[in-house]
């Protein structure tokens, strides 16, 4: 009996430790996001309209990850990855 309640609350427990934090970006030019998913140093991005979330992805540091977003959609105003954000000035550096 102890080990059923234990495995279940494992089981209940296990989508909240899984879950890594969100990577998103939101797009200068929403004419040039992607129709569909696209991978980017292991990262699947989705857009809608300008939009664009992405799960999994390489261990790198936000900046790094932004430029190759960049290289690939163009600009960003906003730029997250795995839960950490760039500031205004960092952003103004990816786009450079």
């Amino acid at each position: 009996m102890r080990a059923l309640i234990i495995a279940a609350a494992l089981f209940v427990a296990a989508p909240a430790v899984a879950q890594a934090p969100a990577s998103s970006a939101v797009l200068a030019d929403a004419s040039k996001a992607p129709a569909s998913a696209t991978i980017i140093d292991g990262a699947s991005w989705r857009c809608d309209g300008g939009s664009c979330t992405a799960s999994g992805g390489a261990n790198q540091p936000a900046p790094r990850a932004c430029r190759r977003v960049v290289a690939r959609f163009g600009a960003v105003s906003s730029f997250s990855y795995k839960g950490v954000a760039l500031s205004a000035e960092q952003i103004a550096v990816c786009n450079a």
